[in-house]
């Protein structure tokens, strides 16, 4: 055999091998089954989900970087907020009512005088008082930031592109950006965390949401159309397009 023969052939075994490779990726990508389908949540202002994390370093989304599938940038949430109701109330000073003692040695006023209709008694002043320095008070001048609203992935049939919605255990505000492959056909949320750190420290847990603005259906559905190829978006379709017993059944 030739030298060029030898390197035709090594060529072809290559090829080969960078197709089955590819092979079995899609296979993996396509074929695994879908989770569990389970009825959708009713579409109330609160609603009881379950909630897990995820982060861009994560081995199935770094080909992704820490891009959301709108093709914007994910991002973390603020830092939770104290709920109101755990935080003490302040003691207005007008509530409270006490009889304050009044040192009269350290008074400025006149002496009281006899008061008379037909006479006039001669007022004694007081001593004047000290002139006050003006000084200049410099004040702070807080400035209130909107809280920043984090990522979050789900299921865009229940909780459509654009949801925003705040956790009620910390006060964070999140919005739907995001979907995936066990999220589909599923009443769980996925929260973006900067870090694996602040993931794995969430974990997996019940959370009642309030949702402060629903996302369009119709144009998360535009959007999915163009990706059903996939099966765990075909199913989000489905029940988008009110098929809910096609969707229930896809696998």
């Amino acid at each position: 055999m030739t030298y060029a023969e030898r390197r035709n052939l090594a060529l072809i075994l290559l090829a080969v091998f960078i197709a089955l490779i590819l092979l079995t990726a899609c296979g993996t990508t396509h074929h695994h089954a879908l989770p569990a389908y389970e009825p959708p949540l009713a579409k109330t202002n609160f609603q009881q989900v379950r909630t897990t994390a995820y982060t861009h370093t994560e081995s199935d989304h770094r080909q992704y970087s820490n891009r959301n599938a709108l093709g914007g940038e994910l991002r973390a949430a603020g830092p939770p907020i104290r709920r109101a109701e755990v935080v003490t109330r302040a003691t207005l000073a007008y509530e409270v009512q006490r009889a304050i003692p009044v040192d009269e040695s350290g008074s400025y006023s006149p002496p009281l005088q006899r008061f008379s209709m037909e006479e006039r008694q001669p007022v004694t002043p007081g001593p004047k008082r000290a002139p006050r320095t003006t000084r200049a008070v410099k004040r702070a001048v807080v400035v209130s930031r909107p809280p920043q609203i984090g990522s979050a992935a789900a299921d865009w049939s229940r909780w459509p592109a654009g949801t925003v919605f705040r956790l009620l255990s910390t006060g964070q505000n999140y919005r739907v950006e995001d979907y995936g492959w066990a999220l589909s056909g599923r009443n769980t949320i996925d929260l973006y965390m900067a870090n694996q750190r602040e993931m794995n420290s969430w974990g997996a847990r019940p959370e009642t949401i309030e949702i402060l603005k629903w996302g369009d259906p119709h144009e998360s559905l535009e959007f999915l159309r163009r990706h059903q190829d996939y099966r765990h978006i075909k199913r989000m379709v489905l029940e988008l397009e009110g098929r809910q017993k096609e969707a229930a059944s896809l696998r």
